[in-house]
């Protein structure tokens, strides 16, 4: 729904009727990630994407019948044997996408949930978008870290769905959650998918230098949150890092102590260390190495300085298996050798490590691409 954010708030403000479609289960080599959505405003106007062009004429259609008819649909598009160009994915995917009105009359949260948004204020929103009960489809269930408004269609199901529901939001993960009629843990019937609006995740650059400015821009297009760190005063300047969020005057081992304690990294986290020097990297990755798990911590050097580096951490009494999480060098072999080749070469590294992915080209891998997604569906209609 960020994709389609602005739009939605306006017809959403304005009494008027869209239609939103969601991506919210993907199997195979599907385009688009789940909660991935596409929205046909009440004028009509097409936002956003649920397959980067291949369903998205059908996605219209349907989106245009809901938000007229205001019934809530759950439809699959897959790649078709007779005519796989105009409807079905042509890579061969499969997606299940949710249709479904927005209103005011319908959704009258939602305006609480886009403030949430907009302040990076954890929030996620459950809708059930499979029932044997038409007039369960669409209901929603709005998820905070303390708490939880809203009907799903009984006070059961609110119950076991919120509970379940706090640790996507926590890692910022949409899922499609099965539970029975009215909420029975164990048992089918009812689908649930829950869309988790987390604040962005973290990249911190450590660094002032050349390197780190091509990475904070790269980071920020990624979507991360971008904090650049240095305890060179004359270096870390905002007007040298216009795309991070952040810049940091401070010794960067104690700044980030200060981040874990006060709860700001987390398991999304990725963790940059550009500065090569051992007075700075040392004491910074024995704190980063020694606390809590993140998605990533890289190190940049040459091998020598990696070897030493090794060893110094070694004598700091870092264990191997904290040394394992390490990524040094730093980056994928891309052959590169300028600062934009070589933050390239990092955020493919930490891409790679968030998604399972080898690093190898497409074209001498035999498995599907995309390595989170489910299986093919045959045993379902």
């Amino acid at each position: 729904m960020r994709d389609v954010l602005n739009a939605l708030r306006a017809d959403w403000l304005a009494g008027g009727t869209a239609g939103l479609a969601t991506v919210v289960r993907t199997f195979e080599s599907a385009p688009r990630p789940p909660g991935a959505s596409m929205l046909v405003t009440a004028d009509g106007e097409v936002v956003g994407s649920v397959s980067g062009g291949c369903v998205e004429g059908a996605v219209y259609e349907l989106a245009t019948q809901v938000k007229e008819d205001g019934r809530p649909v759950l439809a699959r598009y897959g790649i078709s044997d007779d005519d796989a160009f105009s409807v079905g994915l042509t890579c061969g995917g499969i997606l299940d996408v949710f249709v479904e009105p927005v209103s005011r009359h319908g959704f009258a949260e939602l305006g609480d949930v886009m403030d949430d948004i907009d302040e990076s204020r954890p929030v996620g929103v459950a809708t059930v978008i499979e029932h044997p009960d038409e007039t369960w489809l669409g209901r929603h269930l709005v998820v905070r870290p303390d708490g939880f408004v809203g009907d799903l269609g009984s006070e059961r199901a609110n119950r076991a769905v919120s509970d379940d529901t706090r640790g996507l939001l926590a890692a910022g993960r949409n899922s499609v959650l099965t539970y029975g009629p009215d909420g029975e843990r164990r048992g089918e019937g009812m689908r649930v998918f829950f869309a988790s609006y987390a604040p962005r995740p973290r990249m911190l650059v450590f660094g002032a230098i050349d390197f780190a400015a091509a990475l904070a821009r790269l980071g920020s297009f990624l979507g991360y949150r971008v904090s650049v760190c240095d305890a060179r005063a004359v270096f870390a300047t905002p007007a040298r890092f216009p795309s991070a969020d952040e810049v940091i005057v401070a010794w960067p081992h104690r700044y980030l102590a200060e981040q874990f304690e006060k709860g700001l990294v987390d398991q999304r986290t990725v963790i940059c260390v550009l500065t090569h020097d051992p007075k700075f990297d040392v004491p910074l990755l024995e704190v980063a190495l020694h606390a809590g798990p993140v998605a990533y911590i890289g190190a940049m050097g040459s091998r020598r300085t990696h070897e030493d580096r090794l060893a110094r951490l070694r004598e700091a009494g870092v264990s191997e298996d904290e040394l394992s999480r390490l990524h040094s060098p730093i980056g994928l072999d891309l052959g590169s050798r300028t600062p934009e080749e070589t933050a390239v070469s990092i955020a493919a590294e930490i891409i790679a490590a968030q998604w399972g992915g080898s690093g190898d080209p497409l074209t001498l891998l035999g498995d599907r691409i995309h390595h989170d997604e489910e299986p093919t569906p045959d045993h379902e209609s």
